[in-house]
Order: structure tokens, then C-alpha cells, then sequence
């Protein structure tokens, strides 16, 4: 879809229709790659995610706060295999730097009333890997630098087999890969592979991804910027095991202090 197709119908019309999409952003919208962002943001706290570098290991990733230099300014961060390392923040409370980083007005499109949850910053390095599971909110994702690989399924539930909230909430399967099925150990996941999308999202182009919409995400280059915002919708209400699980994840997160995706206060300059 044409950034002008998507100008047409806005948001709300691809909620509507419920289907991922790629949309090509105009060639005149310049987003910042890591030096236009290391050089606005570079104070700013982040929080870093750590995990075993195994898209099978069942374990959660840990979290602590840092500063976006330290994370850019250490070679260990982004050179090392064996372990991933990304960092997030949630950047919406400060407009300004949403629209610096991104390159166009983001409150013409998303706003930053009651439904925008979020407008996180995303820094991987190469393989990281995000595990199979599905959001509560509508999810734009733009790519700044670097590509990124997502699988994606249609919406479910029982057939993605979720795990327990001890195991990651009901957002996450025990499938963990689409690209790797143990067919035999879980066969209701069978028939949703035949529906599955695989796609490539490049650097200026933003990708659709519905509430609810499972999917699972590879960084493919030694860097990947991303911007992706978070918003509600009632559709939310048409899904409810998609409800359920955020209603628990929240209490969840807020009983451990897990981290909550809370705007951050950019303090960069």
C-alpha cells in the first residue's frame, strides 16, 4: 500500500479490514538512523532485554535500565551471538522526538489522546529473535535501519497452544518458531501454517499488524532501528482471549514490576 492510500482511508479503515499490510512510506519522509538518534536521545533510559541467543530456550529475558549510549557505545551489546540484546523505550510522551525519529507528523495518523498505549524505539542487533505471540493493541511498525523478518498467522487461540502465566502469559505459544513445528507435538498449529505470511519489512516501509494477529520477528542486519505504536481498539472486545490476557498481563506486570512499557521522560538534550 502507497503511504497515500494509506493517507485515504487512516487507521481506523485498516482496522477495519483486519489484514496485515506493508505500507511504502513517501521517499521525502527521512527517519533517523543510529547517529540522528544517538546524537537526540543519547541520554535517554532505555531498557535492555537480555536472553540466551536460542529461539527454543523457554525462559524469560531479563531487564535493567540503562543509558542509549551505553547500549550504542558498547561493542558487546551488538557483536555477540550467543546472547541478544534490544533495547525499548517508550518515547510518546515527547512529540517532538516521535516526529524527529520517525521523519513525519505521527499525531496527524495515531495521536496522542486516550487510544496511542505507546510509541516505542526498538534497537536489535543481527539474529535477535522475537518468539511467536500476538498483541493486545494495533501495532504499526517502521522500519529506520536495517531489515526485519516477520512470520505471521491469523488471529486464535487454543490452536497456537499459549503458555501458562508462569511460562509468559497466554500472548506467547508454545510454538515459538512457525518456521520450526514439532508437527506431531503440535498438531492444531497445522492447518494455521498453511495461512501464515512471511515478509521482509525494509527500511521505510511501516507494516500493519491487527490486534490480535500472532507473529514473530528476526532482525536480519548488525543493526535494526524500529518505531513501532501501540493503539487501542475496541476490536479488542470481539477477541476475548486477546482481552483476558491483557487484563493479566497487566496485573501481572504490575504485581512483579515487569517492565510495563510506562512513557519514558526524554531528558536528551
Amino acid at each position: 500500500m502507497s503511504f497515500e492510500e494509506f493517507t485515504a482511508v487512516g487507521p481506523g479503515g485498516l482496522f477495519r479490514a483486519d489484514v496485515p499490510v506493508v505500507i511504502t512510506l513517501p521517499h521525502n519522509v527521512q527517519g533517523l538512523g543510529r547517529e540522528g538518534i544517538a546524537a537526540r536521545l543519547r541520554n535517554m533510559t532505555v531498557t535492555l532485554f537480555t536472553e540466551p541467543g536460542d529461539k527454543n530456550h523457554p525462559g524469560r529475558w531479563q531487564t535493567r535500565d540503562i543509558r542509549l549510549h551505553e547500549f550504542l557505545d558498547d561493542d558487546r551489546y551488538l557483536t555477540n551471538p550467543d546472547t541478544w540484546h534490544r533495547i525499548v523505550s517508550n518515547i510518546r510522551n515527547s512529540p517532538a522526538d516521535v516526529d524527529a525519529v520517525v521523519g513525519f507528523d505521527a499525531e496527524r495518523f495515531f495521536g496522542y489522546g486516550r487510544s496511542l498505549y505507546a510509541a516505542n524505539l526498538w534497537i536489535s542487533h543481527r539474529g535477535v529473535f522475537t518468539k511467536n505471540h500476538f498483541d493486545e493493541f494495533e501495532n504499526f511498525n517502521i522500519a529506520l535501519e536495517g531489515r526485519k523478518r516477520f512470520v505471521i498467522a491469523p488471529p486464535g487461540f487454543g490452536e497456537y497452544y499459549p503458555r501458562s502465566v508462569l511460562r509468559g502469559l497466554g500472548d506467547k505459544s508454545e510454538v515459538f518458531d512457525l518456521d520450526n513445528v514439532d508437527r506431531q507435538r503440535y498438531p492444531r498449529v497445522v492447518p494455521r501454517l498453511a495461512q501464515r505470511r512471511d515478509l521482509i519489512l525494509e527500511p521505510g516501509q511501516m507494516l500493519y499488524l491487527p490486534l490480535g494477529w500472532w507473529h514473530q520477528a528476526e532482525s536480519l542486519d548488525e543493526l535494526n532501528i524500529n518505531v513501532n505504536f501501540w493503539l487501542t481498539s475496541r476490536k479488542i472486545l470481539r477477541r476475548p482471549h486477546v482481552l483476558g490476557v491483557a487484563l493479566c498481563t497487566y496485573a501481572h506486570r504490575k504485581l512483579t514490576r515487569v517492565y510495563s512499557y510506562k512513557p519514558t521522560e526524554v531528558t536528551a538534550r
